[in-house]
């Protein structure tokens, strides 16, 4: 048994408190009841009121519960980033469905195992997916297609709903975890954690009536929902743009008058990749809040787009963040929420040192906001246990005032030569070469046991492939033992939800890949 010394972070003077008991479908009615005509989102010149979606999502509800669906239910939902996802979403939320949600990219057998494993009872879905869907189109129980590029006629009124809504601790949602280095599991998600991750998001924010969000977030994804919840919460408006784009990134937020923008996995390097303007500062955005921000970017990205940089962690299992960086040090992911303990552990689950690398592991101190589990899946559950701490595969490292550094994951910890190598530190290298965008480091076999490096490489457009030029340029920033033997470009990375590298589809073959070992190159040593 181990005990956490990390000090929870202060609450903010938002009304936040984790764990309420107010479902969403009762913050839905209360907000359309009080603040009708206040706008929640902007899409495409066209805008929609609280009120105006609580009718939406009120029609799309009576027409599942016409069609038979029931609390408890399964839908998946698979649509684009507009408009009548955000209606379909609270009205799921309205009746106690369970969200199933479809990243609208999937295509044959990851898309099948979702429906074989999940088996849904009913699909909501563009019709343009319908080919991607194959027999799931014709399988599926109840169907309903919805074009998104049609607006919805006003609601009639309809009244009550037949079902009251769910109740705080009902399972509302099977969000997919990241699967960068092993299949997706779908984690339950209760309205109350729902709740609290759109909660915790405000925290570090501290958004509120008059802000403005940049809004590209994937619905299919959890920080999406929660960004959407609070908006609903705060009383933010939503400026939703289809999808992200680093070349249109700041105009985008010029456009809507953005005072918040948000950031996951590469969105960070790609945006500091951009060719530099002089209008790189004309916009009204405060703040740049998210998580997996390169330690090393956020100065620079404070400094050239004149934003406040926020960063925080969390992660599927548990809330949008657990921990946040409200006015610490650039680079940390912060504290850990009042409502979370947190300790870093070797892997027999002692605490580690003052400075050194430790799993990050959590439990909840509130009822409800404890890692729920895996759908159907209890062995797997069982394994991300330990004495009722949730095992999380991320690393990290404490400084002597408590703040949290992250540090990668426990699976990318390579062996070489009976050596242990960071894949993440060896990235955030190469991530500095001019003329590279993104790299994963992978381990491979090697002839004499434990791994060898395969570094893959996406170059910046018009850059010419040079395998050597760049080992050499990495070489004196990293120790001998780090360089990667076998190096491969890639057009794209096959990418998360959340825009993290999949290295699980990456090839460990190393047929045909350049190799150090046999170019007549010598590391000094």
């Amino acid at each position: 048994m181990f005990t956490s010394t990390f000090t929870g972070e202060t609450r903010s003077l938002l009304d936040d408190s984790l764990g309420s008991d107010e479902t969403i479908a009762q913050l839905l009615r209360r907000r359309a009841e009080t603040e009708p005509n206040t706008v929640f989102c902007e899409f495409r010149g066209e805008s929609w009121t609280v009120g105006q979606l609580n009718e939406k999502a009120k029609g799309i509800a009576h027409e599942l519960w016409m069609m038979g669906l029931r609390p408890g239910d399964r839908v998946a939902v698979m649509l684009p980033t507009r408009p009548l996802h955000l209606f379909t979403l609270f009205a799921l939320a309205l009746l106690g469905l369970v969200r199933v949600p479809i990243n609208i990219h999937l295509r044959g057998s990851p898309l099948n195992n979702l429906f074989e494993q999940w088996a849904p009872h009913a699909l909501i879905a563009d019709p343009n997916y319908r080919e991607a869907l194959g027999r799931w189109a014709d399988e599926t129980p109840l169907k309903m297609w919805r074009s998104a590029d049609e607006l919805l006629p006003a609601s009639a009124d309809m009244g009550r709903l037949p079902f009251d809504g769910p109740l705080p601790d009902d399972l509302l949602a099977l969000a997919l975890s990241s699967g960068t280095t092993g299949a997706p599991k779908g984690v339950c998600k209760s309205d109350r954690h729902l709740r609290a991750g759109a909660q915790a998001m405000l925290r570090l924010t501290e958004a509120g009536s008059g802000d403005v969000f940049l809004f590209w977030e994937q619905l299919h994804h959890g920080a999406g929902v929660a960004v959407a919840l609070g908006a609903l919460m705060a009383g933010f408006r939503l400026a939703m743009v289809e999808r992200f784009s680093a070349s249109n990134f700041w105009d985008d937020a010029r456009a809507c008058g953005a005072t918040h923008v948000h950031y996951l996995g590469s969105v960070v390097p790609m945006l500091m990749k951009q060719t530099a303007r002089p209008d790189d500062r004309d916009h009204q955005v405060r703040m740049a809040w998210g998580g997996g921000c390169p330690s090393h970017l956020c100065q620079a990205l404070s400094e050239r787009f004149g934003v406040q940089v926020r960063e925080g962690y969390g992660l599927t299992e548990l809330l949008t963040f657990v921990t946040i960086n409200r006015d610490g040090p650039l680079g940390s992911i912060g504290r850990p929420l009042d409502e979370y303990e947190l300790a870093l552990t070797d892997e027999d689950g002692n605490l580690v040192a003052e400075g050194l690398t430790g799993e990050i592991t959590l439990r909840a101190r509130v009822p409800g906001l404890q890692f729920l589990g895996y759908f159907r899946s209890p062995e797997q559950t069982a394994e991300s246990l330990r004495e009722g701490w949730f095992l999380t595969g991320d690393l990290a490292t404490q400084d002597s005032d408590g703040w949290l550094f992250y540090a990668g994951r426990c699976k990318d910890m390579l062996r070489r030569r009976g050596i242990n190598i960071s894949a993440w530190e060896v990235e955030q290298v190469f991530a500095n070469h001019p003329d590279i965008e993104e790299v994963a480091l992978v381990g491979v076999d090697a002839e004499l046991g434990d791994d060898e490096l395969k570094l893959f490489v996406r170059l910046r457009n018009g850059r010419q492939p040079d395998e050597l030029a760049i080992l050499r340029w990495a070489e004196p920033r990293l120790a001998y033992f780090q360089v990667p033997r076998f190096v491969a470009f890639i057009d794209e990375f096959p990418k998360t939800p959340t825009l993290r590298i999949q290295k699980k589809d990456l090839s460990r073959s190393t047929a045909g890949v350049w190799d150090l070992a046999t170019s007549g190159y010598q590391l000094a040593r």
